[in-house]
């Protein structure tokens, strides 16, 4: 082969660049960003707040999910409260709580909707459950959750100090612009503030409900639960949601 006929192929073997593997930030931008599709926070994929608000939380099946197993342990251990020794029958409060959470489960399954939402809040019920009858105390029925609220909190505070919000990393990857809002101040300044309120709310839940599990308060402490749960989880998403969406670019119709 000749000199002239070999440049176009060596032209072109120049101009090919390597690829690249994705960056951390990258990859946990497209984790939560498929995360926060898959609940229904996708910018371009609802017309109004209650709308995405109501997909995130699964509607009304994705409700009950979330607070049917919880709301059942607490009423059944208060009212099962031995005065002596201030213990609800925990087999009993953890059972039915437990059986909820499998109904739940074989629902979807059945139904063949996605189970993540359902397997994931079985495996918790259930781990929780074990952990409560190994102590025996009703009270630690709540732990995993402490820690799960913790990792959680702590995640978005670290994330949003460094510089690398991730509620940023989630609708950088949503919108399509990756990590290219780190060099908009606005956007930067508006994704950490929602990171440190998440980090927040997640905070609020530990303050509150640890001096309750050190006093063995089961009744309060899962009441608190529960309405520290969803009704501040929607406020949240909901702001959230908005201020994603303002700050997504305009769509040509």
């Amino acid at each position: 082969m000749s000199e002239e006929s070999s440049r176009p192929d060596a032209a072109a073997d120049a101009e090919r660049v390597p690829l690249q593997p994705p960056s951390a930030a990258d990859s946990v931008g497209a984790a939560l960003g498929n995360a926060a599709r898959r609940a229904g926070l996708d910018p371009a994929a609802h017309g109004s707040t209650g709308a995405a608000v109501w997909s995130a939380m699964g509607g009304v099946r994705g409700i009950l999910e979330s607070v049917l197993p919880s709301l059942a342990f607490v009423v059944l251990f208060t009212v099962t409260i031995d005065p002596e020794t201030r213990q609800g029958n925990l087999w009993l409060s953890l059972g039915v709580s437990v059986g909820l959470a499998v109904v739940f489960t074989l629902a979807r399954l059945i139904a063949k909707s996605p189970p993540s939402a359902a397997i994931g809040g079985l495996l918790a019920t259930v781990g929780a459950a074990v952990l409560a009858l190994v102590t025996g105390r009703g009270q630690d029925n709540f732990v995993l959750g402490f820690f799960t609220n913790g990792a959680y909190g702590t995640a978005f505070l670290v994330s949003a100090l460094v510089g690398w919000p991730l509620i940023g990393l989630a609708a950088g990857y949503l919108l399509g612009e990756g990590t290219g809002w780190r060099a908009d101040r606005r956007k930067k300044r508006a994704y950490t503030w929602l990171s440190i309120a998440w980090a927040a709310l997640f905070a609020a839940r530990l303050v509150v409900q640890l001096p309750l599990y050190f006093a063995g308060d089961v009744t309060a402490l899962g009441t608190l639960k529960i309405v520290m749960g969803l009704p501040l989880f929607a406020p949240m998403l909901a702001v959230t949601w908005l201020v994603v969406r303002s700050l997504s670019p305009r769509r040509e119709s």
